[in-house]
């Protein structure tokens, strides 16, 4: 029987080779290894990937590490020996990708660049994930998480209105410039099927946050009294658009003109479409206290979450739990989509994962990915795609050129 093409994953004969480490750039490549593509992990001596060290640990395994790099062959490479560069720049014209998230410039000092990449194998698409760009007056700064939600406006929004800016809860920066990187390398992919040329693709950790803004920017620009500010559990330009305090815990409710009668109704209080208070959308963000005090006034009288959520469901209330993400594990929404997924591993164990997020019609079935060790993968990579012998790559390690160790 004919192989089903259907099968094949997505970019299956795709090399990678992934410069990457933390959290920005292993996030795209892992990605990528979940679509099917072969990624080559380069680490660094003497340790690799910093996040290797990370918490929580089981048998000297960080699940952060497990979570972000499965599915890759490692690469244990000493890159501040010319020795080293020579070595990984061979493997140049035998791959399609290489992503890379380190400061601005670090590539090009090491021979490394796009430029240099290009020379060797013009096919070649590479992305660079740096806080600031690849150009630009802020090009030299070292750049976290943080730091770009700061400059990206992202925690000036975020607290209450007379406290501090406060950042997210989430690593929003890292993640989001890395699935940035992810989408740019399926369209230059695409690009590269009609031309056969490759290109760099640069992301900025700050624009990928900032172009998110999704009113203040233009706001600002047609209303000279526009002040951008934190609005705290509520959402300011809508009522009712926030957190409420519930029998147990907190329920997100947001309603606009089209949802308000549902409420009202689930309240058991129609008469408040009539209330100058709350009838008319700027009313009801004017009394906005007022209308949380009566919401959670009503949430108060049921014996639980579960039948306040119920009776604003069956009234088509626009409304949500605060899930804490550790209790998630026996959710039906994020067991039965994939969301959260069991993996195993043969030092960590089994542990839990979020699941890819992209749902494919045709997808082929989840693969059995492994996390690697350090240099775990060097024989296999310099073999299969150098045709190194065992002796050549015993040299290599003798010499401490390429490195490996089994946690």
């Amino acid at each position: 029987m004919e192989p089903d093409p259907a099968d094949d994953p997505y970019l299956d004969g795709i090399t990678v080779l992934d410069f990457t480490q933390y959290l920005a750039g292993p996030s795209c490549t892992k990605w990528l290894a979940e679509m099917g593509a072969d990624v080559i992990k380069v680490e660094m001596a003497p340790w690799g990937d910093p996040q290797r060290a990370g918490v929580p640990r089981r048998n000297k395994r960080a699940g952060g590490f497990v979570q972000q790099n499965r599915g890759k062959r490692s690469l244990g490479v000493d890159l501040s020996r010319p020795a080293g560069i020579t070595l990984v720049k061979e493997l140049v014209p035998k791959v399609d990708v290489v992503v890379e998230n380190y400061s601005a410039g670090v590539m090009d000092r090491r021979g490394l660049g796009y430029t240099d990449l290009a020379a060797i194998n013009p096919g070649v698409i590479m992305a660079s994930i740096s806080g600031f760009g690849q150009t630009g007056p802020l090009t030299h700064k070292t750049a976290f998480d943080y730091i770009a939600q700061a400059y990206a406006g992202f925690m000036h929004m975020t607290g209450e209105p007379d406290g501090p800016p406060m950042p997210t809860g989430v690593a929003l920066a890292d993640n989001n410039a890395g699935f940035h990187a992810f989408a740019g390398l399926g369209y230059a992919l695409y690009r590269r099927t009609r031309t056969g040329l490759g290109c760099h693709i640069d992301i900025s950790m700050v624009e990928a946050l900032f172009h998110m803004q999704e009113h203040t920017v233009h706001a600002a620009s047609m209303d000279p009294d526009y002040h951008a500010g934190r609005h705290g559990p509520h959402y300011g330009p809508l009522s009712p658009a926030g957190v409420f305090r519930a029998p147990q815990g907190w329920i997100v409710i947001l309603c606009t003109q089209a949802q308000i009668d549902g409420l009202w109704q689930a309240m058991g209080r129609p008469e408040y479409a009539e209330d100058p208070r709350f009838g008319h959308p700027r009313d009801r963000i004017t009394n906005r206290q007022a209308l949380t005090n009566e919401i959670e006034s009503w949430m108060a009288s049921f014996p639980d979450d579960r039948e306040v959520l119920a009776e604003l469901e069956a009234n088509r209330v626009p409304c949500g739990p605060v899930l804490d993400p550790t209790e998630v594990a026996d959710h039906a929404f994020f067991v039965e989509r994939g969301a959260i997924r069991q993996v195993d591993d043969p030092l960590a164990g089994t542990i839990n994962i979020p699941g890819f997020p992209i749902k494919f019609s045709d997808a082929p079935p989840e693969p059995e990915l492994r996390t690697p060790a350090l240099g775990q993968d060097n024989a296999d990579i310099l073999g299969g795609l150098l045709g190194y012998d065992t002796k050549r790559i015993a040299e290599l390690e003798t010499a401490g050129i390429l490195i490996w160790k089994p946690h």
